[in-house]
């Protein structure tokens, strides 16, 4: 198939032109087309440059930009290989790549375009999110302008569903009804469905759930039911804005919010897709003072809030995790120098590690300081952005991709931003995307954007947002190749510390030695697995050393590879075995705070027997004390009568003696 795709066609050099001319190469008006995967892109920049210029002999690029390097280290690699064998292999690499160039490209100019400056300086579009600026920014202003561009930009449609421009806002065609106009509303998509949950219109709170399908763009509202157990009955479960929507175990949780009768504490509600129900979750520890305007970022099985604003306007700046195995809330105090108090900010997490704080205001003052948290030893650092700084903002949105993390939207009450930005999180550059003009949805505050897929690539769709009005139009953008190489950066070490400047070199070398080996294995690929032209066969020859080496160091870091799975393997199997004993561990914390409040019960009621047992000692001493007192006053009652009858009858004696008459009874008596 390759020998019969190559027999067709205009001879060489010309159908090198052609072919370098539709891969975007050679003073293409259209530029690079991002239709190739990194390692393709890498060999079919070397082999123009081989083709057109020779040998690289230009010096090796100095700085931290693995991109660079990795094209340097691409078109280096070749060595001395023949202009015309480069020629050769470019064009069988593409026609691999696009079988069918030739027929999509019949009206190429062939005539050659070389300019060794402009091709050593060249920056194609997979490379904008490590920090490479795009030769040519793309910019809207309506949807009659986004479709325009996207015909000009003659892109090739594969069916309604399908986005194939890069780097540009484009308005995709909607079905069914869209929700109501909003801001402040809460977006996750899960199984490649888009809900979106309340929000703000108009200064009304909204409780309504809409869905739309990422496929077919299609748009439906969600009858949503309430459990029997619920604390909010279905006609008053509260509307509120300004909360957080997550997607987590093929469900959603609405985290907090401003709603019309705040709560003191921070509420977490659940949502399940598959029953269409919604449930207040239990939680236990202390939960966060209730808030809107917050950031919620969940690194594994956790969520992470930071900052906002609670039902009284006030800014806050501090830092809860909610553990979502347990449920259970925790505050954990941080070192250093944490963020100011804000709202309106937007957070990421990196390498399951660092949690990045970006923007945000405080009250009239706005930010665009970026902050990180390492989780491991919760210390606040404030590194050095590089890059194009971005402007101060807040009511933006956020979202990563690999280590990229796209920035949206946002303002500063007066002015929205039009820039669509992207950090490398490794290398902690900034550069412009995209950049859209006009009063669009695209510039508001308040808006939503999450991270779909569509015919297997990620994309951006944002929804929403105020700008003086309430929006609800959704636009996608479709980002380039993310980055040539993977980052080899260490993940236990914090961006912007010295450290770090030394993982990035060890990471340069590594991208290096990947890149040798991919070029070069997949020239060996093309040289091998085909009948080869004499052109091929000769300089086959002076490959054989370098195959030698490269195999040598294929099989090094095969090596190596199978070393870190075997250690990331025992690290899961590990983290299993702590996570089961965290689990036990948690159960009997919980059993011991039963038994102990088990025992505080049964100590407070033998504190209620000993008190009325003193109360009934006190009585028998008093009844003591009164009994001691009536047996002295009958003993002296007794003493006295006995005394009296003794007087009376000493008396009779006498009496009788002096010859006095007894009294009458007595004479009865005598008688």
């Amino acid at each position: 198939m390759a020998m019969a795709r190559a027999s067709s066609g205009p001879a060489y050099p010309e159908r090198f032109y052609a072919a370098s001319s539709y891969a975007g190469f050679g003073g293409s008006p259209r530029g690079f087309t991002s239709k190739f995967s990194n390692d393709v892109a890498l060999l079919l920049y070397a082999l123009y440059q081989q083709a057109t210029v020779g040998p690289c002999k230009v010096a090796k690029p100095r700085g931290w930009s693995p991109v660079e390097l990795s094209k340097w280290t691409s078109w280096h690699g070749l060595g001395s290989m023949d202009s015309a064998e480069a020629m050769q292999l470019f064009v069988k690499i593409l026609e691999e790549e696009e079988p069918s160039w030739y027929s999509k490209e019949s009206s190429l100019i062939a005539d050659p375009v070389v300019d060794v400056e402009a091709n050593h300086n060249f920056k194609s579009e997979p490379f904008i999110e490590n920090g490479e600026r795009t030769a040519q920014e793309k910019i809207i202003s309506s949807e009659i302008e986004i479709m325009d561009k996207t015909q000009d930009k003659d892109v090739i449609s594969e069916g309604p569903s399908s986005i194939a421009i890069y780097d540009q806002w484009v308005a995709p065609p909607m079905r069914g009804a869209c929700p109501r106009a909003r801001y402040e509303h809460g977006a996750a998509v899960i199984q490649d469905k888009m809900y979106v949950y309340g929000g703000n219109h108009n200064g009304r709170y909204l409780n309504d759930l809409h869905v739309l399908d990422l496929r077919s763009w299609t748009w439906s509202k969600v009858d949503a039911k309430f459990k029997d157990d619920a604390a909010e009955s279905p006609g008053s479960f509260a509307p509120c804005a300004g909360h957080s929507l997550i997607g987590w175990n093929n469900k959603l949780l609405s985290v907090a919010g401003y709603i019309k009768r705040p709560s003191e504490s921070m509420t977490v509600r659940e949502f399940d897709p598959q029953t269409c129900t919604w449930s207040i979750l239990k939680t236990y520890g202390k939960p966060p003072v209730s808030r809107g305007c917050h950031s919620v970022t969940l690194i594994g099985n956790t969520l992470v809030i930071f900052g906002g604003q609670d039902a009284r306007r006030s800014l806050l700046n501090d830092l809860h995790i909610l553990d979502l195995e347990t449920m259970t809330w925790d505050e954990f105090d941080s070192v250093g120098n944490p963020p100011s108090p804000r709202s309106g900010h937007s957070a990421a997490v990196h390498a399951e590690r660092y949690l990045l704080i970006f923007g945000g205001s405080s009250h009239a003052t706005f930010f665009n300081d970026l902050h990180v948290l390492d989780i491991q030893t919760m210390e606040w650092s404030k590194p050095t952005q590089q890059g194009d700084i971005p402007s101060s903002r807040a009511g933006h949105a956020g979202v990563t991709v690999d280590e990229n993390w796209f920035i949206v939207g946002g303002g500063d009450n007066k002015n929205g931003v039009s820039q669509t930005i992207v950090l490398n999180m490794s290398t902690l550059v900034w550069s412009v995307v995209a950049t859209v003009q006009g009063h669009v949805p695209l510039a508001t505050e308040g808006l939503s954007l999450v991270v779909g897929s569509n015919n297997g690539e990620d994309i951006l769709i944002s929804f929403g947002g105020y700008n003086g009005h309430y929006n609800n139009e959704v636009n996608v953008l479709k980002p380039s190749q993310r980055s040539i190489l993977p980052s080899k950066m260490n993940k236990s070490t914090l961006p912007g510390s010295t450290s770090a400047v030394r993982n990035i070199s060890h990471a340069t070398r590594d991208a290096e030695l990947e890149t040798e080996t991919v070029l070069v294995g997949r020239i060996r690929e093309i040289a091998t697995g085909n009948a080869l032209d004499p052109v091929e066969t000769k300089g086959q020859e002076g490959l054989e050393p370098l195959l030698t080496t490269i195999k040598a160091e294929k099989e090094r870091l095969e090596y190596l590879l199978n070393e870190e799975k075997a250690l990331t393997l025992s690290l899961k199997q590990e983290l299993s075995k702590a996570e089961a004993c965290n689990m036990d561990l948690h159960k009997e914390l919980q059993s011991l705070r039963g038994q102990l409040a088990a025992e505080l019960s049964r100590s407070f009621k033998l504190e209620v027997d000993v008190a009325e047992l003193r109360q009934k000692q006190q009585m028998m001493e008093a009844l003591q004390k009164e009994l001691e007192l009536l047996q002295r006053q009958k003993a002296a009652s007794e003493q006295a009568i006995l005394s009296a009858m003794q007087r009376q009858n000493s008396g009779g004696m006498w009496s009788w003696l002096a010859g006095t008459p007894p009294p009458p009874g007595m004479k009865e008596s005598s008688a």
